[in-house]
């Protein structure tokens, strides 16, 4: 297994650092706290929303009524976490089907992000079913020995940046059912799948058991995720929520934050596809780096160049304050030693640089 990403924010002490820069290749890092939730107080005001009591209440329930059906499914619960919200129904699948086998591909979040949650919390163990190098197909699932319980697919891979084609995609559907597994989407980021498909999310999750989706890696709210399925499925999620300790007394700011924010996001995704992939043609032109997808399907892609792990964020530093543009919140090792991964996403905080200014930025870390 690779190790965990870097941090989702900038290393201890910078924030003033990055507080300072005018851009960002990397989404959420320059969110003001103070005027974030002055925009939410302001945003509320003139939308007279009122704060739930542990879920219950109009601004949450209209949020997860409104997600369920952009996904497509008849009902979606509010989650505190991704990671509680997934384990709810991994968990519902394993006692639906009597078994404790979670297919997966070797870069899911299950294995390398949770500290072995499934395993500890609910006696589940991952089965690996595919390579790192490729996304998680159809014929893996047919040849899979174990009996599964559910299947869960990251769309798209984060560590990668790749995704199933359309075909692919419905293959995967296919295979889950002719062996009679739910099939759960792992949806970090999949607002930010649809442009690939050229297809709406409802469209590419049609024949998938549940989609969980975050709420603060794109869309840029304080936190939260909603987890969609049936409505038996859900009720049940629900449960399992307080089982977890996830039936906070409200969700108030982190839905009003999403609510404030998604429409305009999801309108804002394909031009920062667009962006990603501009950006990608032009830094695989220099020598000294290796950029993966070379035509990324979404607006997350990867760098691997050959960087000293130890000289790595002083030179981030020192970018941030020569170029003022936040490159990267850090850097893996690569699976190619001596090679560091970069990972890239502009979004709304690329908007104030130029791709000139962006590739500048991005090669004075080399």
């Amino acid at each position: 297994m690779r190790p965990a990403p870097p941090p989702g924010g900038p290393p201890g002490g910078l924030d003033q650092l990055l507080a300072a820069c005018r851009g960002a290749l990397v989404t959420g890092a320059r969110i003001s706290d103070g005027a974030e939730l002055v925009r939410i107080g302001q945003w509320c005001q003139q939308h007279h929303a009122v704060a739930d009591r542990y879920g219950a209440g109009d601004l949450v329930e209209a949020l997860e009524q409104k997600i369920a059906a952009l996904l497509g499914f008849e009902a979606a619960c509010f989650m505190p976490t991704g990671t509680m919200g997934q384990l709810c129904l991994l968990r519902l699948y394993a006692d639906r089907s009597r078994g404790r086998a979670l297919g997966v591909h070797p870069s899911s979040h299950h294995l390398l992000h949770e500290n072995a949650a499934v395993e500890v919390l609910h006696g589940m163990h991952e089965v690996v079913l595919s390579p790192w190098g490729r996304p998680l197909l159809g014929d893996d699932v047919r040849r899979a020995q174990e009996s599964l319980a559910v299947v869960s697919v990251e769309l798209p891979i984060r560590w990668t940046g790749q995704m199933q084609t359309w075909a692919e995609l419905e293959d995967l559907k296919a295979a889950c059912r002719e062996r009679g597994v739910p099939l759960h989407v792992d949806g970090a980021r999949l607002w930010e799948a649809a442009p690939a498909f050229g297809r709406p999310l409802a469209e590419v999750c049609r024949g998938c058991s549940s989609v969980y989706v975050s709420l603060y890696k794109t869309i840029g709210a304080l936190g939260g995720a909603v987890v969609a399925g049936s409505k038996e499925l859900i009720d049940g999620a629900r449960l399992w929520r307080h089982r977890h300790g996830g039936n906070v007394a409200a969700y108030f700011p982190y839905a009003a934050s999403a609510a404030m924010r998604i429409d305009d996001v999801l309108a804002r995704i394909p031009r920062w596809v667009t962006r990603a992939q501009q950006l990608a043609a032009r830094l695989a032109k220099d020598a000294r780096v290796i950029v993966a997808p070379e035509v990324p399907p979404t607006n997350l892609f990867h760098v691997y160049a050959r960087i000293d792990a130890a000289e790595f964020p002083k030179r981030l530093e020192q970018v941030a304050r020569d170029h003022k543009i936040w490159v990267a919140h850090g850097a893996g090792r690569a699976r190619v030693p001596g090679f560091l991964d970069i990972e890239l996403q502009p979004g709304a905080d690329a908007e104030t640089i130029t791709d000139d200014e962006a590739v500048a930025a991005i090669q004075a870390l080399l």
